[in-house]
């Protein structure tokens, strides 16, 4: 039987890497937004205690720089968490670029494979075609030196 040779196997190979960098990107730019979001709960995480602080100064005995300090701290928490949330949101639209690159890559990895998947079966009746001749050939000889012989 003949060895079978997918004349765009090359193509396939670079479709196959092309979806295994798109894999990669995508997984970075995941990881980027898992980062951003771990940030924004760091900020929530301050500011909280930032008003726990200016909770904690304003009882008892008053301490007028302090409970300023505190609430000037919490009031920046808010303009960072609002920086942090438009840097989440940019990489959530970066996230679905990459995604889409990705389904795109597989989709085209896909359609190669299927191609390839087609070109084998293609193969396979050819040499299925070419073994029932050669045993047509093989009977239609034998059985013409039987009737030589006779």
């Amino acid at each position: 039987m003949a060895r079978f040779i997918y004349s765009m196997q090359k193509i396939l190979n670079i479709k196959i890497r092309l979806e295994d960098q798109a894999k990669l990107e995508f997984g970075m730019a995941q990881a980027r937004l898992i980062a951003e979001q771990e940030k924004l709960q760091t900020l929530y995480e301050r500011k909280a205690g930032y008003e726990d602080d200016y909770r904690r100064y304003s009882e008892g005995v008053l301490d007028l720089q302090k409970m300023q300090e505190a609430k000037e701290a919490s009031l920046r928490m808010d303009d960072f968490i609002v920086d942090q949330k438009e840097r989440i949101r940019r990489a959530e639209d970066e996230l679905e670029v990459e995604r889409r690159k990705l389904t795109a890559a597989i989709q085209e990895r896909k359609i190669q494979e299927k191609l390839r998947e087609r070109a084998f079966e293609q193969f396979l009746e050819e040499e299925k075609a070419a073994e029932r001749k050669e045993i047509d050939e093989l009977t239609s000889y034998t059985y013409g030196q039987k009737i030589d012989i006779q």
